[in-house]
């Protein structure tokens, strides 16, 4: 899909990018016009989750209202956890709109926890809030796995978009300064995600985040592999825009580069949110890879 072929190209703003073109490689529904129908089925595939698996216990992992974890247990103890991290472009989502992750996690033999935390609206502006909280969390999981049946030794995480980017923040330096061992989390699923904040503050996502230069280094995870000591597998959609495309192949690269495993696998015909479709699936690209990272097979009824 090109979306600038009918206009005049102005100034270079990022790579061969006018200004335009990286607004509109930043923006999803440029590149995803079923963005409503597509949330709304989720939406309803959430609802039907629950129907099926019941109500989750939600824990609290902070002070706040928002810092707090919807945990779908399996009824195994000693299961391994897999902690998903929405997305939302940072500024919308929370953990009960992601029920449908939980149902081919909890069919084969896994707990499911899905993160909520704070936006960057509500944060006025700033990511390193919604940083912490997601630090928090997944450290909280870490140390409280046994009060659910869960094994701490086996903990994996999923995400999605600005998720995947928090995610791979946490990653690479969060669970250093949260005093945890380097490879608390065993493996990773990153969904569509940004790894090098400077394209993005240079787009129209800076209406709405203060971004820094501070924010800009301590907020790329592509500027921090040293700390990185968990297995990837990176996910893109053939149709999602041509950034985020990008971003997950340059990341890939360059954490096969510092020679650590990753393996970066790409969706035919999957725009952003299609994508995310097939994590609930535990036949569809990216549920199929979570199920085999995590060493497990499905059992749907």
């Amino acid at each position: 899909m090109n979306v600038q072929s009918s206009r005049p190209k102005g100034p270079a703003v990022f790579l061969d990018m006018d200004q335009q073109a990286l607004d509109d490689a930043y923006d999803q529904e440029v590149y995803a016009p079923n963005r409503v129908q597509v949330v709304a089925r989720r939406h309803a595939a959430s609802e039907r989750a629950r129907s099926r698996l019941g109500k989750p216990q939600r824990v609290a992992y902070g002070p706040t209202e928002i810092e707090a974890l919807d945990i779908f247990n399996c009824g195994i103890r000693n299961a391994p956890i897999n902690i998903f991290v929405h997305g939302g472009a940072w500024r919308r989502n929370k953990a009960a709109d992601y029920a449908l992750i939980a149902e081919p996690l909890v069919r084969a033999g896994a707990h499911s926890v899905v993160l909520d935390f704070i936006n960057v609206d509500e944060a006025g502006g700033d990511l390193f809030p919604m940083y912490d909280q997601v630090r928090c969390g997944i450290a909280w999981v870490a140390r409280n796995a046994e009060t659910f049946g869960g094994d701490r030794n086996r903990i994996y995480v999923s995400a999605h978009s600005s998720g995947s980017h928090l995610t791979g923040c946490v990653l690479t330096r969060g669970w250093r300064e949260e005093n945890l061992p380097s490879d608390v989390v065993k493996g990773a699923v990153l969904l569509s995600g940004m790894y090098d904040l400077k394209p993005v503050r240079l787009s129209k996502r800076s209406a709405y985040v203060a971004f820094t230069d501070r924010m800009e280094q301590l907020l790329s995870a592509q500027h921090h592999l040293e700390g990185l000591n968990t297995p990837l597998v990176l996910a893109i959609g053939s149709a999602e825009t041509p950034e985020f495309q990008r971003q997950s192949r340059d990341f890939a690269a360059a954490v096969k580069a510092a020679g650590k495993p990753v393996e970066l696998i790409e969706g035919e015909g999957y725009n952003h949110f299609e994508l995310l479709e097939t994590l609930s699936n535990p036949y569809g690209l990216t549920g199929r890879a979570m199920l085999a990272q995590m060493k497990l097979m499905s059992k749907f009824e």
